[in-house]
């Protein structure tokens, strides 16, 4: 362990090194450049710049005063809150390595996380705490401390002009972002401060950042996207963010209308009920202008019927990974006419290849894996080599993303290629049949897969949940309808409807799941 070397200095002042690219400097330049502008409010409580980030070096001092030390594992577990922010960057601050977990994960799935990183220390909301507590005797985490409550609760250390001094650098880790897991256990990618800080200046300048935009954030900070693609590029350029502790569709409306919020991102599964609630009708919206979404793909037809509803609002569709900070491709407004089903261009700091199962570089529009190479990139997973060598190879990363590419740059996802569906010897692509099967008025939600066939190989099965309100079909209307819009060999030989489909909080369908359901 590297020994931390301790010296004071003034409290409100990091010592990163004349050349310090870290990413708890993002706040504390934000904080010189605008000390009484407003940076954060939460549930009527409000921060200034110079206000957070003096509370970010109090929480600092709090954690190293309890022994933690430089690249020792802070975990985090709860939901949005101004805490939980002041949480992450106090562990950058200190040199801590900071763990962000769903906070929907229960007994084994949270001690997984807890253990495989070894954390000293927990960020905990009180609601949480008996679920740590009941794998507490399993791990190594010695101290428990509270998130919520405010910010008051994580700053729990006399104010004083001193503060540890801590020798941070930008190559150092700051951040184990844990894969959903959606195929196999969640893998800790390695994220350093220059890597993020890279990913905050693509995310910038990709998706028109100002410090007007007054945004609105309400999906998870636990993932990346919510805090790495806006919480803090927006507190890099000044802006004022109102922050929500769950995407909670009335609330999100009532808050753009009373906060006059311009800039919002929600993952499809958020706008899709979001486009038909009924509030909608009822809400002043027009300050919107800005309106992003990602973490997983978009329907065609949902989008459509957004931009319908929402003529005037400009739509970003943000594409990426974990891995990559995640931001890799941007589709802005100007672009979403022309090529609603791509999801854009490399941003700034990010390099894309498209090659064959071989390696080699595709032709423009013939489909292949999409490789990364970015100074944003992890430096590869936790205490995993091996998973590390599978996905770095050649100088090149590699996404487990099927795509096109046309001669513009332009990307066109087709599906995880684990979800790629062999059926009868032919690829089948899941997205292509949901899509289609999203035209039909009644289908509210979908997802396909392929199941095990004794004569096709694999059965393209589609689980739908249906629309209320409108007539109910039976499976032979919705194999009728697909087939109208899809060659006879992509049309569902299974069509199952649920209730719901399984997501993790992050918004991923979790098709692992549907594949254990028994079919009759």
């Amino acid at each position: 362990m590297t020994t931390m070397h301790e010296t004071t200095r003034s409290r409100t002042s990091p010592n990163p090194g004349p050349r310090a690219n870290t990413v708890d400097g993002i706040l504390h330049r934000s904080a010189a450049r605008f000390p009484e502008r407003t940076a954060l409010k939460f549930e009527g409580r409000k921060s200034t710049y110079r206000e957070l980030d003096d509370t970010v070096s109090r929480a600092a001092t709090y954690l190293l005063s309890l022994g933690l030390r430089r690249g020792d594992r802070v975990a985090a577990y709860g939901t949005n809150s101004d805490a939980y922010v002041v949480g992450f960057l106090a562990a950058a601050r200190a040199g801590l390595i900071h763990v962000p977990i769903n906070y929907a994960l229960r007994g084994g799935e949270l001690r997984y996380l807890l253990d495989q990183s070894g954390a000293r220390a927990v960020l905990v909301d009180p609601a949480l705490i008996d679920y740590v507590d009941e794998v507490r005797q399993d791990i190594t985490v010695e101290h428990i401390l509270v998130l919520n409550d405010g910010i008051d609760s994580l700053q729990a250390v006399e104010d004083n002009d001193d503060l540890p001094n801590v020798d941070v650098d930008e190559c150092d880790l700051v951040q184990l972002l844990y894969t959903s897991g959606t195929t196999s256990k969640p893998k800790g990618a390695m994220m350093t401060h220059g890597a993020f800080v890279h990913e905050y200046t693509s995310s910038i300048i990709a998706l028109d950042m100002t410090p007007d935009d007054n945004p609105l954030i309400c999906m998870p900070l636990y993932h990346s996207a919510g805090m790495h693609v806006f919480m803090l590029p927006y507190l890099a350029v000044g802006a004022t963010i109102t922050l929500l502790a769950t995407p909670d569709i009335p609330k999100i409306l009532q808050t753009i209308e009373e906060d006059q919020i311009g800039s919002m991102f929600l993952a499809p599964t958020v706008w899709v009920p979001l486009s038909n609630h009924p509030d909608l009708d009822t809400r002043n919206l027009s300050s919107l202008r800005k309106a992003q979404y990602g973490a997983s793909i978009m329907p065609v037809t949902v989008l459509s019927r957004l931009r319908h509803r929402f003529p005037d609002l400009g739509f970003y569709n943000c594409f990426g990974q974990s891995e990559i900070g995640p931001l890799a491709t941007v589709l802005g407004p100007d672009d979403h006419e022309k090529r609603p089903a791509s999801c854009g261009r490399a941003i700034m700091f990010v390099e894309t290849r498209v090659v064959d199962t071989d390696g080699h570089v595709v032709p423009d529009g013939e489909p292949g894996e999409v490789l990364y190479r970015s100074p944003q990139l992890c430096l590869g997973y936790w205490n995993n080599d091996d998973a590390t060598a599978e996905a770095f190879r050649d100088g090149w990363f590699r996404s487990g993303d099927l795509v096109t590419r046309d001669s513009q740059g332009f990307i066109t996802v087709i599906d995880r290629i684990k979800d790629v569906i062999n059926t009868g010897g032919i690829l089948v692509a899941a997205r292509e049949v949901e899509d289609a099967l999203y035209l039909h008025d009644a289908v509210a939600e979908v997802a396909v897969i392929g199941t095990p066939h004794d004569k096709w190989i694999e059965a393209v099965t589609a689980f739908v949940v249906l629309r209320s309100g409108v007539p109910t079909p039976n499976d032979q209307e919705l194999f009728r309808h697909t087939k109208e819009h899809l060659a006879p060999f992509k049309v569902p030989k299974i069509i199952r409807f649920v209730n719901n489909l399984p997501r993790n909080q992050s918004g991923k369908l979790l098709k692992r799941e549907l594949r254990n359901i028994e079919l009759t």
